[in-house]
């Protein structure tokens, strides 16, 4: 087969459908990260505006632009969308389009679930806006610190927006964490081993594990503030047994490790681009590994130094300021290692090179305030000012946005396959550079001169006059600089000649394909052995386009592509792609509904909505796997390796897996408020203590011991016991829920809902899993007969038994502790 043949074989299995009809039904990763991007970018303008209506706001004391009211919406929406909306989807884009390119697969490992996860992310974001323009947005705050976002503080409509916006949005964060943690662990190029992946895969591993761990914590404080203002249950109300600082702890467990999910994938894009810049290799390849790592550890030891002015004790301020210290050693660490890159190569002033060194001068000064702020008397004088403004802005800017450019112009030729031939990034560079310095330089001074933050006016005679209108000024510059970018981009993007392959002559997978990437990324799967695969052999894209890798022949008509062995890169199974579909829009459009029907208090749509989302995952999973097996099926190089339905270990395991990891995060992020509470608040528990009597004990006990060995006997007897089990544990549970008849009644009675309501859904997902295997065996299904899809209910099972019994031990020791108590014992 000629390669021309190779590529048009390959086109129509792969290709998306054509014209608008292709945007709701692809489930390609090049077109998904494109939809990314743009709609990142949407949201980065839209958030942009609302800066420069701030700006205009604070140019002069006693402004009347805009009044208080629509002021907090402003501040409130610019942080929302630009942390919400703007930062992880624009790192998710870049990692959707580039990750299987440079790690010489086909797609990512669940093309539909990345589709699911945009359409969330798209009518999430639309509600905000939404909010936005119908004048009813969020107005406490990006952080919504109880009691100014509860129904005490903001009685209306808008903190429900945050909530449950934000919320739905991060639906789409955990699908893409989870997608990009398998694509990494197991969708690589054959031979390519942990230790040769592209430092950008490295970066992309630890950021998408980092969200699986971080975002849980603040989809429950969500969860528990949205249950308190619909439903009066007073996890945050101090006179019936809650603390708004339950809020902040929850909310930093987040934020602070999101600066770092946000730092490191720009760290990545650095750390691949530099060594191209300068011609020569990435120093301290495994030096920089090991610093994203331990950043990636670190960063959830430090939530606290947002709190240092709350009353902590002395010696928890002592130990968060030193780990906020410490955090500072890996930065260091990739900072010498991107310097001694330069040093040892011969840079090469691109206009992504401009944008790497703006970088290092802005981060290093962010850098440096952090570790100011990071020391308990002088933070206990800058915080809440400007000065913690004007950090934020030059870590967030300058450690993401400036990265993002140079990315922005490195990767151009690869999305558009165009030469950049314009010049108007530099002047664009120039405009923001300045425009940004003079912007927030500034506003450390006004910070240290007293100017508090959230403010929407201020008096004259503060000496915060000429401070404020400069920065208004020169935001207006940047602004004007980063429209010159957008212009920029679509100029090329339409009216540029073409370019050659690989512009930059970098060493990297994803320059081994023609620009713009075919829909099938490579005609055939390298053998990888090095880093730099291209360096290492020139001819690797012509090789490639001659079908002399893996699956370079497309006679079985069908999307392919292969796992490997995590650590050794050793070629595992076959793995089958789903065709174009619509179904994961219309999958993510239901789920909306359930949002929605919480947002507008229409409760009747949310079991409704609920009860399609089950139906739409049960049909979603009934489509996988064939009823006709196929043995070990070549793939070309000499090698045979049996499909994904044939195996112990198929990419659901993975994925059940990883998504199990941000499930027990969200877990031990509420017994984590459980303890909180129990030590802080008053009258915690209180005198009435929930006691479980035997039976329930006894129940529980049986289910523990049928539910999971159910799971490992022969159908049906086995199916029979764990459902028996699983029902037990149910009975049980819900028997624990009668001790504590009304939620609203005190923070321990809610508490204690929660916990049992969340062992109950566990329960209930696996009993639904179980006979849904017993079907698909029954039908005969080939992934469920060779025990892949058993291992996935197993840990389903395993894992709603073991929270189910932990709930109900923790319910239960307030009343073990009490009859304790008086009976005499210390």
């Amino acid at each position: 087969m000629t390669a021309l043949r190779r590529h048009r074989a390959l086109t129509r299995v792969w290709a998306s459908d054509p014209g608008w009809r292709g945007w709701c039904t692809t489930v390609s990763h090049t077109d998904l990260g494109r939809m990314f991007l743009t709609v990142a970018v949407f949201f980065f303008v839209t958030g942009g505006i609302l800066a420069m209506l701030i700006r205009a706001q604070l140019a002069s004391p006693r402004s009347a632009f805009v009044g208080p009211d629509v002021y907090n919406q402003l501040f409130t929406m610019h942080g929302v969308l630009m942390m919400f909306l703007f930062a992880i989807p624009l790192f998710e884009g870049l990692a959707i389009y580039l990750l299987p390119k440079m790690l010489g697969t086909r797609d990512l490992a669940f093309p539909r679930l990345t589709a699911y996860g945009f359409w969330c992310y798209v009518f999430g974001g639309a509600m905000m806006i939404f909010s936005l323009l119908a004048g009813i947005a969020p107005d406490s705050g990006w952080f919504m610190y109880p009691p100014l976002s509860s129904t005490l503080g903001a009685p209306g409509i808008n903190s429900d927006f945050w909530l449950i916006g934000i919320t739905f949005v991060e639906i789409s964060a955990i699908s893409a964490a989870v997608e990009l943690t398998v694509t990494v662990l197991r969708y690589r190029a054959p031979g390519m081993t942990l230790s040769n992946m592209p430092i950008f895969a490295w970066y992309v591993l630890v950021t998408a594990v980092m969200i699986l761990t971080g975002f849980p914590p603040l989809i429950l404080g969500s969860v528990l503030l949205e249950l308190e203002r619909a439903f009066g249950m007073p996890f945050f109300q101090v006179a019936q047994g809650g603390d708004a600082l339950l809020w902040q702890h929850l909310f930093w467990l987040f934020g602070h490790p999101e600066v770092y999910i946000i730092f490191l994938p720009a760290a990545g894009a650095i750390s691949t681009i530099l060594p191209v810049m300068a011609r020569t290799r990435l120093m301290g390849y495994g030096w920089i590994v090991a610093a994203s790592v331990s950043l990636g550890v670190l960063s959830f030891g430090l939530w606290v130094h947002h709190m240092f002015t709350t009353g902590i004790p002395h010696m928890g301020l002592a130990f968060f300021s030193a780990a906020s210290t410490l955090v500072a050693v890996p930065t260091a660490v990739q900072i010498f290692a991107w310097i001694g890159t330069l040093w040892r190569g011969r840079p090469r002033l691109h206009l992504p090179m401009l944008w790497i060194l703006a970088f290092f001068a802005t981060f290093v000064i962010g850098g440096l305030t952090g570790v100011m702020v990071a020391v308990v008397p002088f933070d206990w004088q800058a915080h809440d000012t400007y000065f913690i403004v004007a950090h934020l802005h030059y870590v967030l800017v300058g450690g993401f946005v400036f990265p993002m450019l140079a990315a922005l112009y490195y990767w151009m030729p690869h999305f558009i396959g165009r030469k950049p031939y314009f010049k108007l990034g530099t002047t664009a560079f120039w405009l923001i550079f300045t425009g940004f310095h003079g912007t927030f330089l500034l506003l450390h001074v006004a910070g240290l001169l007293g100017m508090r933050r959230r403010i929407d006016t201020f008096e004259a005679g503060q000496g915060w006059e000429v401070i404020n209108i400069i920065a208004s000024v020169m935001s207006f510059v940047m602004a004007i600089g980063f429209a010159l970018v957008l212009i920029d981009v679509i100029l090329n993007a339409v009216i540029a000649v073409r370019g050659s392959r690989n512009p930059w002559r970098a060493g990297t997978l994803d320059w081994a394909m023609p620009t713009p990437a075919a829909a099938y990324n490579f005609a055939s799967l390298p053998h990888v052995t090095s880093r730099e695969p291209l360096w290492d052999d020139p001819s690797l894209p012509a090789a490639l386009a001659r079908g002399e890798g893996y699956l370079g022949d497309p006679a079985r008509q069908r999307r392919e592509t292969l796992t490997v062995e995590p650590a050794t890169g050793a070629p595992r199974y076959i793995v089958v792609f789903p065709a174009n579909t619509a179904f994961p829009m219309g999958m993510a459009a239901i789920t909306g509904l359930f949002f929605l029907g919480l947002l507008t208090k229409i409760y009747w749509l949310v079991p409704l909505a609920a009860a399609g989302v089950v139906a739409c995952a049960l049909r979603w999973a009934w489509t996988l796997g064939t009823r006709r097996p196929e043995g070990a099926l070549p793939v070309g190089r000499g090698v045979s390796l049996p499909t994904a339905s044939e195996v112990a270990d198929p990419p659901g395991w993975w994925g059940s897996l990883f998504l199990l990891v941000a499930d027990g995060t969200f877990y031990g992020s509420l017994l984590f408020g459980y303890a909180f509470l129990w030590t802080i608040a008053p009258n915690w528990p209180p005198p009435a203590y929930a006691e479980p009597g035997i039976w329930l004990a006894a129940l529980a006990a049986a289910g523990a011991i049928f539910a999971p060995l159910g799971q490992r006997l022969n159908v049906p007897a086995g199916v029979g016991a764990s459902v028996l089990g699983l029902l037990a544990l149910g009975i049980a549970a819900a028997g624990v829920l009668r001790l504590a008849p009304d939620p609203t009644r005190h923070a321990y009675d809610a508490t204690l809902w929660v916990l049992m309501g969340y062992g109950l859904l566990h329960l209930a997902v696996a009993l639904l899993m179980t006979l849904f295997l017993a079907a698909r065996r029954r039908a005969g299904f080939v992934s469920a007969l060779a025990g892949g899809e058993a291992r996935i209910v197993r840990l389903w099972v395993d894992y709603g038994t073991l929270v189910t019994v932990v709930s109900g031990l923790a319910a239960g020791l307030p009343g073990v502790l009490g009859s304790l108590s008086v009976g005499g014992a210390p």
